[in-house]
């Protein structure tokens, strides 16, 4: 997309704007999926079930291999000598503070599953861990380090890669914003016909099951939430309106636009996120908070190769099945969403600038999350009172309040932490749909509001099929479903990108991105 295109007005909210087989398409198969799984609960259920056992036993392998080469080949271009190059050209300066690009990028990335799982992950390894005796010592630094894992350098890794083939495409080159572009090296014209079309439905339908996955689990915490505060009820019509009022107040964000809806709100879920944070972090085990943030970290490092490389080979469990591979294959759905968004605001910003930026901050606020709430968790189980390893196998979303229970003004912060689920929600709902109708529009950076709108309830439509149809165990295998094959995207990714950055090596990059070849998507059919 050509810069004039970038900041062109918005088009009217009535008038669409499509590359109709990826749209049609892709709604189509979202829609019928939803319908399947509301209208054959009963069959469905079992059916997600086998599904998520047969590509986590025979797929789980190539998750690993996956998520280990994406990681090797964006430390390789961190260091390289195309690190220096600004996405934009030289000349080009970012859209945004560099605190509310942050802002943006973090909430987009995975908020709501800190949320979810801060303190039940690392209390659940603690107690089932793959290898260790539990409840031990051990058992305990494993948990942090295996969370760490989970949530680490790993998955930000791909975010930024894809965010970076994205950017470097669209405002270096003068590409449209959309996932086959990335593929002109390997493709040449070949991405305006039936493959193009095809790496973006991918694209498209494991954004949506993707942000699905985080909004059902993100609903179940709200209910969890409001049962544990005022006895409502934790049942799937509960779920349902809370999807749809949720929905509906994404939607008015979603009319609000890029900066006056999701940076506003990143910024607001941020703030409250920081709150709660600083909350637990004083009134809890600071002392002990400190140093485990410390050894984590250095158990996390040290232990890196081998957890990064584990397979469950000589163990007789399906122990990463539930755990690793459903957290790789959510990422890898999620990345066409959050790369594409991370993209569309990091305009202005060198590549050097943009991986560090991407891979350390979010990740050092992740660690330090972690660290408060699931070593708070632990501190609890293992010198306090206890009860929250019950608490997690009861009932994972539940087990966040159980925790703030241990603190002054409990009602409060677990108001306080409803509200912060609840505003994630509705910023991974506003930006996912964002993305899919830019993927859709054949690349537009400014789709039509009326489109956008139509994205963003099918999410939560599709997060409430999957609710009824299965509950979590829907949520994990449409995660690791939807992930499978757009894995297989992602590693022709790197090789095209890399190939495109050697393309244009011979001169400054910069020069070149006037004279480049526009690409432009194939007609709506």
């Amino acid at each position: 997309m050509t810069e004039a295109a970038s900041t062109a007005t918005p088009k009217p909210w009535y008038r669409l704007e499509m590359n109709g087989p990826v749209f049609i398409i892709s709604a189509i198969l979202i829609v019928l999926f939803s319908v399947s799984g509301i209208v054959f609960q009963s069959s469905v259920d079992n059916l997600f079930g086998q599904i998520q056992a047969a590509i986590a036993n025979y797929g789980g392998w190539f998750y690993v291999l996956t998520m280990n080469v994406i990681l090797g080949f964006v430390v390789y271009v961190l260091f390289s000598r195309f690190g220096k190059i600004r996405l934009g050209g030289p000349n080009a300066v970012p859209e945004f503070s560099t605190f509310g690009w942050f802002t943006m990028l973090f909430s987009a990335g995975m908020g709501i599953g800190l949320l979810f799982y801060a303190v039940a992950e690392p209390l659940y390894h603690f107690v089932v861990p793959p290898i260790d005796e539990p409840g031990s010592v051990q058992a305990a630094k494993d948990a942090m380090g295996i969370t760490f894992l989970h949530w680490g350098f790993h998955p930000w890794a791909v975010y930024t890669m894809v965010a970076l083939a994205l950017a470097y495409f669209s405002f270096n080159r003068g590409y449209p914003l959309t996932i086959r572009t990335v593929f002109y090296p390997l493709l040449g014209d070949r991405i305006h016909g039936w493959m193009g079309h095809t790496i973006d439905i991918l694209a498209v339908v494991a954004t949506l099951f993707g942000v699905a996955t985080s909004l059902g689990l993100g609903v179940q915490q709200v209910n969890a939430g409001l049962n544990h505060l005022f006895g409502l009820p934790q049942t799937g019509i509960v779920q349902m309106l809370l999807i749809a009022g949720i929905t509906g107040i994404a939607t008015v964000s979603v009319v609000m636009g890029l900066d006056g809806g999701i940076r506003r709100l990143s910024e607001l879920n941020i703030v409250l996120a920081a709150v709660l944070l600083v909350f637990v972090l004083v009134l809890g085990p600071t002392l002990f908070i400190f140093n485990g943030l410390i050894e984590n970290i250095g158990h996390y490092l040290q232990n890196f190769a081998g957890l990064a490389t584990w397979n469950e080979t000589y163990t007789a469990t399906s122990w990463q099945n539930a755990w690793t591979v459903f957290y790789w294959g959510w990422w890898i759905a999620w990345s066409p969403f959050v790369g594409m968004f991370i993209a569309r605001v990091s305009k202005g910003r060198s590549i050097r600038e943009f991986v560090l930026g991407v891979m350390l901050v979010p990740v050092a606020v992740t660690f330090c999350w972690l660290t408060i709430f699931g070593d708070g968790a632990l501190y609890i189980e293992m010198f306090g009172a206890g009860g929250m390893a019950k608490a997690v196998q009861e009932n994972i979303p539940v087990s966040l309040f159980v925790f703030l229970e241990n603190f002054p003004l409990s009602f409060f912060t677990s108001i306080l932490a409803v509200v912060v689920v609840v505003t994630f929600f509705v910023t991974s709902s506003d930006s996912g749909s964002l993305v899919i109708d830019i993927i859709t529009a054949g690349g537009s950076l400014e789709p039509p509001v009326i489109q956008r709108i139509f994205w963003a309830v099918l999410e939560g439509v599709v997060a409430a099929a999957l609710l009824v149809g299965g509950g979590l165990v829907a949520l994990q295998t449409a995660a690791i479903t939807t992930g499978l094959p757009f894995a297989i995207v992602l590693l022709f990714m790197c090789w095209s990108l890399n190939r495109a950055f050697h393309q244009d090596a011979p001169e400054p990059i910069e020069t070149r991105a006037a004279e480049a070849p526009v690409a432009q998507p194939a007609a709506a059919d």
